[in-house]
């Protein structure tokens, strides 16, 4: 039976308190978020490495005027990695997924690139892929 598309991306701060609703929690940063403790969090599982290079993340310094390039070049980052999306769908096959992230700017983040970047290409998790 083929696995079909997340069919639900929330997006929350780390900071926020974690709900039910949430779903499937997927921390999307490459750093953990400061003075929280895994429990705190709350998540399922820590994607890092979907999370943009060290060199993009620097370079953006969550400047807005830089958004638009930021999210050019992350997307270009992002479809080298096809397969940590395809796990990343693959785990979200059961329903609602939130991408969890810790920026202080809730608009311009790479968990909002991220979840605009899912939504346009809409990857499918690969068939027989098997998860720990």
């Amino acid at each position: 039976m083929p696995k079909r598309a997340i069919a639900q991306v929330k997006l929350k701060r780390a900071y926020d308190t974690a709900a039910r609703s949430d779903g499937h929690r997927i921390l999307v940063d490459r750093l953990w978020p400061r003075g929280i403790s895994r429990d705190e969090l709350r998540i399922a599982d820590w994607i890092k490495e979907v999370s943009p290079s060290a060199e993009l993340r620097a370079w953006f310094g969550h400047e807005p005027a830089r958004w638009p390039e930021f999210k050019r070049r992350y997307f270009r980052e992002l479809d080298q990695r096809a397969d940590l999306l395809a796990t990343l769908v693959e785990k979200s096959h059961a329903g609602t997924v939130t991408l969890v992230f810790a920026a202080k700017d809730a608009e311009h983040n790479n968990a909002v690139a991220l979840k605009e970047y899912l939504e346009r290409h809409k990857p499918r998790a690969k068939p027989g892929v098997k998860l720990p």
